[in-house]
């Protein structure tokens, strides 16, 4: 029996290719097919979050209120329920026909959406009368209302959110965490975002393109629903695409013992489940993780509390749901770029400059970007949304500052925070770094992705009838001020953290908010 090539040849890589492409020959069979896979799973998420927004934001009787709703009590169980559902299929089946299995309902979904569910919404959902009906007998849960009443919205608008969660953040990344080895992560994670970031670029584009064709039909024909089957048969596609790379691979790579040995996987430790209150125990325990917790849940409250009011402004803006789609498909394309491009600037940072001054550029752009897109749509509350401002109207410069807020905060996320808070866990001891990280994903992750909707919903219950999100900007703009000076006064807290030199590759670039 031969021996197997080398798996890492002696010489380094020099010049470009040591910059923009450190893979060996050899190596492309494995990297360039999972480099696709991730590129097709952030299609299909922006593809469907952009589409999801379109949906809920402009049913009959919603609007972007509606949303921390959903994503109170819509995503936020969903998400609990799955990963009890995934934990005991994971127990009965093998890697490969859970991947499967956990792939598949996504893409029926999405395709029945689309040719089946959406051409009938009018028998299966209640009609605009009777949502306005039952709005007026429980003005409280008067942005509830429409979440029940156009049910299939919601389904699609909760496996949407869950996409990015369980696609790219559990079946990729635990496919490639077992399957790389060490000195492959070092190399091939970076590079992951950066061709997975071009599913964005293609998705935008794509959204655009199928919007403007589908207006190009009769005003009796539903052109937004021709517009769904385009883009959910695109997404549908890239699913296929996905499925058929991931058996190829383990018919192709999984057997190259150049590229893969079992139990060589890159060697990350098991995270222990912890529960709510364990979480909250450790992390009280320990007032470095505590600090690490403050970035993670600052940062998800404050962008969320954002993009519901901005939200809002695009539909006033663009009432039409094909226009609508098209306008999020030229954010995610400018997304996709500029967070390209930030993250090639960020790797330059990261390596330049101290810890400290890397990680306060996030909290210092989100909360730079927020004073001024609240205080346009407060001054806008006071005019007519289409009143003329700056040769164009006072709606469409808070939508276009609102861009540029989340394009801007999303772009520095992706590049610096989370790079520079996997690097503040590197002083801690080993136990630490696991439960700690463990805990903190709990408690942040979790609540900063609630929160923000906890707020909205709340006011929005409390308040009742139908006011709106804007009209609130009085209020949420300080929020969000507040929750971005706490997060830099976090930053700038005291930390133990090496500044220079430390290479630290994203975990996740580019996925779910």
């Amino acid at each position: 029996m031969s021996t197997p090539e080398k798996t890492k040849p002696a010489d380094e890589f020099t010049g470009l290719r040591g910059i923009f492409f450190p893979i060996y020959n050899f190596e492309i069979k494995k990297f360039l097919p999972m480099g696709i896979m991730m590129m097709c799973i952030l299609f299909v998420y922006n593809i469907v979050r952009d589409t999801k927004d379109t949906l809920v934001v402009n049913a009959p009787g919603g609007g972007a209120e509606c949303l921390g709703f959903l994503k109170l009590y819509g995503v936020t169980p969903s998400a609990i329920l799955f990963m009890v559902i995934f934990v005991k299929l994971a127990n009965m089946m093998e890697r490969e026909k859970l991947f499967y299995t956990i792939l598949a309902p996504f893409l029926i979904f999405f395709g029945a959406f689309a040719f089946v569910i959406y051409p009938n919404v009018d028998l299966l959902h209640m009609s605009l009368e009777r949502i306005q009906e039952i709005q007026a007998s429980y003005p409280n849960l008067h942005w509830f209302i429409p979440v029940i009443g156009n049910w299939s919205f919601s389904v699609f608008y909760i496996l949407s959110e869950l996409w990015g969660s369980v696609i790219l953040s559990m079946l990729f990344w635990q496919f490639a965490n077992e399957i790389t080895k060490i000195h492959e992560a070092k190399r091939f994670y970076g590079l992951f975002g950066m061709v997975g970031n071009l599913g964005l670029v293609i998705a935008g584009p794509t959204i655009m393109m199928c919007a403007r064709y589908a207006k190009s039909f009769p005003a009796d024909i539903d052109s937004f629903g021709i517009n769904l089957k385009f883009l959910m048969g695109s997404v549908m596609v890239a699913g296929c695409i996905i499925a058929f790379i991931y058996r190829w691979m383990n018919k192709n790579v999984l057997t190259d013992p150049r590229l893969y040995q079992p139990g060589e996987g890159s060697g990350k430790k098991k995270k222990p489940k912890l529960s709510i209150g364990e979480s909250f125990k450790y992390i009280m325990s320990n007032p470095y993780l505590g600090l690490i917790a403050i970035l993670v849940l600052a940062y998800g409250v404050a962008i969320n509390l954002v993009e519901g009011v901005w939200k809002g402004q695009i539909k006033i803006a663009f009432p039409d749901k094909n226009d609508y789609n098209a306008f999020m498909g030229q954010f995610t394309t400018w997304t996709g770029a500029i967070t390209i491009l930030l993250m090639i600037v960020g790797n330059n940072i990261l390596r330049r400059l101290s810890w400290r001054s890397a990680a306060i550029i996030t909290p210092i752009m989100v909360l730079a970007t927020s004073a001024i897109f609240f205080f346009v749509v407060w001054e806008g509350t006071a005019h007519d949304p289409m009143t003329p401002l700056l040769g164009t109207t006072v709606v469409m410069v808070a939508v276009i500052v609102g861009q540029i807020q989340n394009v801007l905060s999303k772009g520095t996320k992706y590049s610096l925070f989370d790079s520079t808070k996997q690097m503040a866990y590197i002083p801690l001891d080993a136990e630490a770094k696991v439960k700690g990280q463990a805990a903190v994903e709990v408690i942040g992750g979790r609540a900063g992705k609630s929160g923000g909707a906890f707020i909205q919903s709340t006011m929005l219950a409390v308040i009742g009838g139908s006011v709106s999100l804007a009209s609130l900007s009085y209020i949420l703009g300080p929020i969000v001020l507040t929750i971005c000076a706490i997060w830099v006064f976090a930053v700038s807290a005291g930390w133990n953290i090496p500044s220079s030199g430390v290479s630290i590759s994203l975990t996740s670039p580019g996925s779910a908010d």
